[in-house]
């Protein structure tokens, strides 16, 4: 998830609100799919075209419409909305019996290798290993380098014959199909899908972005992704031991909102203390010199 938002959010420089829209629209396409006899991995294949759709959806209405990037993340989450209850049919669909009392199957039980959070984290690591490799050669190639060209340089990249328009239709669809991803697996994991679940994903994704991008800096693209994966795990550990401290569950979100917040204007507040440092040694300096 964090990877996907990382696409539209570094490459072409927009915090993609689709996201919450696309998480939970690639779980309720694997539910209903997992429910009507579709095998896990199929199912999970077509969340994550789902989730491409969506984001060919913003792409579309981007570039060729020409509405702001954050509108155009909006009204495409607004519409996602009511899609997944078309798909779902309900707010809720478990993915533990269908009709008949028959135990349905999914990616983690059918690629079973020890107990539960062994396998959850095994295919959760062959799922990242196959993620990373496809998007470092892909964006590597001609193609994905003419799309980081337009996000360094939009202007530049059309004047070279770039046409930035299908260049960001690309990353968006990238971006979201990741995220959907992301949501056909969750979905897997839990045991269900839910139409509320992609709430706060773009601010959970974009705290693991933040927190890799203050750990590392100047990394080639592929250590990046690597380490939103490290930014992840923070993350997770962080909210963990709040929780461990007694805090309200309650207060999560709030809790989501002032930490990103804080990560976010770290770079700012780093600023200002060596501006502040330059400016003590340069007061020092010229008061020697004055002695």
């Amino acid at each position: 998830m964090a990877i996907g938002v990382y696409l539209t959010f570094r490459i072409l420089d927009i915090a993609d609100m689709t996201a919450e829209g696309s998480f939970p629209l690639g779980a309720a396409i694997t539910a209903h799919a997992i429910v009507t006899g579709v095998s896990p991995l199929l199912a999970t294949l077509m969340g994550t075209a789902g989730g491409a759709l969506a984001g060919l959806v913003s792409g579309f209405l981007t570039t060729k419409l020409h509405i702001p990037d954050l509108l155009t993340g909006i009204l495409t989450m607004t519409g996602l909305y009511s899609v997944n209850l078309f798909i779902m049919g309900r707010a809720n669909v478990p993915l533990t019996m269908d009709a008949a009392g028959k135990t349905l199957k999914n990616i983690f039980t059918t690629i079973a290798v020890g107990d539960s959070t062994t396998t959850t984290i095994v295919v959760g690591a062959i799922f990242l290993i196959v993620v990373i490799a496809l998007l470092v050669f892909f964006f590597n190639t001609e193609m994905g380098l003419a799309a980081r060209a337009v996000g360094n340089n939009e202007d530049m990249s059309a004047a070279n014959g770039i046409r930035a328009d299908n260049m960001k239709i690309v990353v968006y669809m990238i971006s979201n199909g990741l995220i959907a991803l992301s949501g056909a697996l969750m979905a897997q994991t839990n045991g269900y899908a839910d139409i509320s679940m992609g709430i706060g994903t773009i601010v959970i994704a974009l705290a693991a972005i933040i927190i890799a991008e203050i750990l590392l800096k100047h990394l080639s693209f592929g250590m990046r992704l690597i380490t939103i994966i490290g930014g992840a795990i923070i993350y997770r550990l962080i909210i963990a031991l709040v929780l461990e401290w007694g805090v309200d569950p309650n207060a999560l979100r709030l809790f989501y909102a002032v930490m990103l917040t804080v990560f976010l204007a770290l770079p700012l507040i780093q600023k200002n203390i060596k501006q502040a440092q330059q400016r003590r040694r340069n007061t020092q300096a010229m008061k020697k010199e004055a002695k």
